[in-house]
């Protein structure tokens, strides 16, 4: 049975979740006003969005190592804010040698905030015993898709407003719930377990890494560059752009709410494998879509695929570290950079060489890999050793 202290620390970790999901789409959602602002081409534009994810990667290990020592809660109290002042910024940013820094910025601080979210997430299922990671990724989606339809609904505001009023919630939620927060002590689990050999071996971690990767190689062709094939292949207005995103985190939240009892009823395996099929679909829908409406309708259906893959490597992450260091979150989160950062590369690369709908090929065969991997899905955890 959840304590008291167990509920509040959930309460505090689901805010922390849904704050960063905001603060996500409200840049995300800007990507063609922002490429419109300052007059950037394709090329440029993938180069500028490659700077979030590789950064992000250093502020995920760095975030790794520092909670390692001092938990993951003091971390997050500081790089929150800092991830909303960079979206504020980056609207505000006239002009690109300007908005440079500010991605990186924003890549550091939003790189240590995943880390450290899902860190505070494990140590929260574990506490609970049992799976409600999910859970956490349906908040995130919930003010992330509430980003999207700000974004929508707010269209005829200058661009700077638009991405700075939802970052003032930001920075008021991330004061409320860091102080609620699983404090260092409290991620550790209540039997001290050493990892095998001294350190954590890589090799069960790699299928979740590929997993990983190949699912945010996926998320980066929608979330990068969804805007962007709205506007110039399906030729949807300025209201009408966002509404991709929106359907891609609507359909998300949907599969998450009810994420956590699928996993405990037939497995992360299983859900897992199902979701991979239809991600496979979702994305083949996107290279064919003939019109804005099955666009959308065909985004949806990637989120729908995609939606339990994050979640699921997390929590198969955290029974691989049975000693509650955050390190094996932090290896499989960096793996969520290296995949945005080969998806932007590619979809870029591949959209510059053809088009945009040529592009979204490769996602889709990289959503059917994620099909072979769903077996490490279900870790054997390793067990403690024998009391001497």
């Amino acid at each position: 049975m959840p304590s008291p202290r167990d509920r509040q620390a959930r309460v505090a970790t689901s805010a922390v979740f849904a704050l960063q999901g905001l603060s996500f789409a409200s840049l995300l959602v800007q990507v063609a006003n922002l490429q419109a602002k300052h007059g950037i081409d394709d090329g440029t534009l993938t180069l500028l969005l490659l700077i979030v994810p590789v950064f992000a990667g250093v502020g995920s290990v760095a975030a790794g190592t520092y909670a390692a020592r001092h938990g993951s809660r003091p971390l997050l109290r500081a790089a929150q804010p800092v991830v909303a002042a960079a979206v504020v910024l980056a609207g505000l940013a006239p002009n690109v040698p300007l908005l440079i820094p500010v991605l990186l910025v924003f890549g550091v601080s939003v790189g240590a905030v995943d880390a450290g979210m899902n860190m505070q997430g494990v140590a929260v299922e574990r506490r609970y015993g049992i799976q409600v990671l999910n859970g956490f990724h349906c908040v995130w989606s919930v003010l992330s898709l509430a980003g999207a339809l700000w974004a929508s609904a707010a269209s005829g505001l200058p661009l700077h407003w638009i991405m700075a009023i939802p970052m003032v919630v930001v920075v008021a939620g991330s004061l409320y719930a860091g102080p609620r927060l699983c404090a260092k002590e409290e991620e550790q689990p209540e039997s001290e377990v050493s990892p095998i050999g001294g350190s954590l071996p890589w090799r069960p971690l790699i299928p979740l890494c590929l997993a990983m990767a190949f699912l945010y190689i996926g998320d980066a062709a929608v979330s990068n560059f969804n805007t962007v094939l709205m506007k110039n292949e399906l030729h949807a207005s300025a209201g009408v752009i966002p509404l991709a995103y929106a359907a891609y985190q609507a359909t998300t939240l949907a599969v998450r709410l009810g994420g956590d009892v699928a996993a405990r009823r037939y497995g992360p395996a299983a859900i897992v494998r199902i979701g991979a099929v239809i991600a496979t679909a979702g994305f083949l829908g996107v290279v064919l879509a003939p019109n804005q409406v099955l666009g959308i309708v065909a985004f949806g259906l990637t989120g729908v695929g995609l939606a339990v893959v994050g979640p699921q490597s997390f929590s198969a992450a955290g029974k691989l570290d049975p000693a509650g260091t955050g390190v094996a979150i932090a290896r499989v989160n960096l793996f969520n950079y290296i995949g945005f950062i080969l998806g932007a590369a590619l979809i870029g690369g591949i959209a510059e060489a053809a088009n945009y709908r040529v592009a979204y090929a490769a996602p889709l065969v990289l959503a059917a890999a994620i099909f072979v991997l769903a077996p490490a899905f279900q870790p054997r955890t390793p067990a403690a050793p024998a009391a001497a």
